[in-house]
């Protein structure tokens, strides 16, 4: 069925207006999909209601591919890449008839296809573009954990932690090559190639009492991927720990430890692993460190115009303290390394304190913390002060002596950047005179205090204007003189978001200058409310604000805003 024959039932059953047609056309072009597809993301006609009509047009069952529960070997006869091509699926194979689910029947090339490589008669039934990628994505990812998964099971060596040995290499680029591996090995490497392929940011294998699964990270939420049998629990994380040169022999406390692997394209990715000991064994942390993400210009980290140029001012002062504060994972690491990059020049002497250090920088001298030893932030602080350094940059400041010497060196003619563990940019002000920081010494070397989230954005293909009820918009502080006109945005879900209508996420921000006001504040003693209160009429741009200004520019949506940042 062509595009034009679609788009002309559906306008002729009065389903779709002609300018409504055209508007789906345009769609199509822009995002390089089918006109269906294209209809349904605009929400003209159901994907349901489409099928059903391509269906009748050509004398052919509509199904809901939901419904089906399809066997693995009835998978394992049509590759992933040829579903894809196409945009079909196998569902049932029966008699020497293969019966495959299509979202354009017209494509003659399915048929030629499919009887090559089956020598099966071939008989079509139809089901939306949409649900055809959502079964695709979820079966052929399982069929291939599942072949695994069986192999593990049968294969006794499943439980043997003793078959590995310090020799063991990753090589995921090589992985599929090594049918000697044992199952353990190869379900490891498949783990991590799918959880980069999923732009996972961490991988977390969890043992329980009647269960042992796997969950990735993506986008900030947490999904369950799979579950390997119970047995291979043991093989499993000793595996991970000999790769990452961790003790496999201590089970009791907690360790940590690194490891580099190649993909095929020949990426190179870093993990940094974490194991804990729980009631039924340990639980594996891996955090995946993509060095490329890391090395990015200030200008892409989402900085409004005005922000930018604050921030690009306070870094490039020759002595002070730039603060960067929010909790684990809020993306202050890619911040201030954007940062660091940007003041990294040939007349500058740069040194880091960092634990762990996640993203090795040329030209800047980097010390990874090991307390175990004695070198932690304080300690290694100090000893930059007699390294003649223009900037210095501590991972925390935690204590009050790495706070005392901090600003030592902010006084004496040194750029202090830091990270706090903070809600807001003006708790970081009362943290530090909780440490025993001096108002006044506040006051003289701080200029900036930058608070940071995440947030998830809206995935650019399933992107689609959205009505909201006045009263939600004020409840979560847009003006009420620009509600009128306020646009919010949400994502309908496809298969390039995994059908959750996020795909990436993008950083807010509160910049938090010490101006006059704010510094009189300071001094007399100010809580952080009256410290917030003080600076936003001073005109610093709070968290919320921040995030509305992406909700209202179509990036983010109102559910991720609420989750992210608290209401002014």
């Amino acid at each position: 069925m062509g595009k034009r024959g679609l788009g002309d039932l559906l306008v002729r059953e009065k389903l779709l207006s002609a300018e409504q047609l055209e508007r789906a056309k345009k769609e199509m072009v822009s995002s390089g999909s089918k006109l269906s597809a294209a209809i349904s993301k605009l929400g003209y006609v159901t994907d349901r209601k489409i099928a059903d009509y391509v269906a009748q047009q050509h004398g052919l069952v509509a199904i809901d591919l939901d419904q089906f529960e399809i066997e693995p070997a009835v998978l394992k006869l049509v590759p992933k890449d040829l579903c894809l091509k196409h945009t079909m699926l196998p569902i049932n194979q029966s008699l020497g008839t293969l019966v495959v689910a299509v979202a354009d029947p017209s494509n003659i090339y399915i048929r030629d296809d499919l009887r090559f490589l089956t020598s099966s008669k071939i008989e079509m039934v139809v089901a939306s573009e949409n649900s055809i990628l959502n079964n695709i994505s979820r079966y052929y990812e399982t069929s291939d954990f599942g072949s695994m998964i069986t192999e593990m099971e049968q294969t006794e060596e499943a439980t043997q932690a003793s078959q590995f040995s310090e020799s063991d290499k990753v090589e995921i680029a090589n992985e599929s090559g090594k049918s000697e591996d044992a199952p353990v090995i190869k379900f490891v490497n498949m783990m991590m190639t799918e959880a980069f392929k999923q732009r996972a940011s961490d991988i977390h294998i969890e043992p329980y009492e009647k269960k042992f699964r796997v969950r990735f990270r993506i986008d900030g939420v947490l999904h369950e991927k799979i579950q390997p049998p119970q047995g291979s629990a043991s093989a499993i994380t000793s595996r991970i720990k000999v790769m990452s040169k961790m003790d496999i022999s201590e089970k009791r406390r907690p360790l940590d430890g690194r490891l580099k692997v190649k993909t095929k394209a020949g990426k190179e990715l870093e993990f940094r692993v974490s194991s804990l000991p729980t009631l039924y064994g340990e639980k594996i942390v891996m955090r995946i460190i993509d060095k490329s993400k890391l090395n990015v210009g200030l200008g892409e980290l989402g900085f409004e115009p005005e922000d930018l140029k604050i921030l690009r001012e306070a870094i490039h002062m020759t002595n002070g303290m730039v603060l960067v504060t929010g909790p684990t994972g809020s993306g202050k690491s890619m911040t201030i390394y954007s940062a660091l990059n940007e003041i990294n020049t040939p007349d500058k002497n740069i040194c880091t304190a960092e634990d762990p250090i996640e993203m090795n920088l040329e030209g800047i001298n980097q010390v990874q913390m090991h307390s175990e030893i004695g070198l932690d932030f304080s300690s290694a602080l100090r000893s930059f002060l007699r390294q003649d350094p223009d900037i210095v940059f501590v991972g925390e400041i935690r204590d009050k002596e790495t706070a005392e010497i901090g600003f030592k060196a902010a006084s004496t003619g040194h750029l202090v950047v830091s990270t706090l563990h903070t809600n807001d940019a003006p708790s970081t002000i009362v943290r530090l005179m909780d440490m025993g920081v001096p108002p006044f010494l506040v006051n003289a070397t701080v200029h900036l205090v930058v608070a940071q989230r995440l947030v998830g954005k809206i995935c650019g293909n399933c992107k689609s204007a959205v009505d909201v009820p006045r009263q939600v918009l004020l409840d979560l502080g847009v003006p009420e003189s620009e509600v009128a006109g306020f646009k919010v945005m949400n994502g309908g879900g496809c298969v390039n978001c995994n059908f959750t209508g996020i795909r990436g996420r993008l950083a807010v921000h509160e910049m938090m200058r010490l101006t006059p006001l704010v510094k009189d504040a300071i001094m007399s003693g100010a809580t952080g409310r009256e410290i917030r209160k003080v600076a936003v009429e001073d005109g610093m741009s709070s968290l919320r604000k921040n995030a509305l200004k992406k909700l209202s520019a179509g990036l983010t949506t109102i559910e991720e805003v609420l989750s992210a940042t608290m209401k002014d």
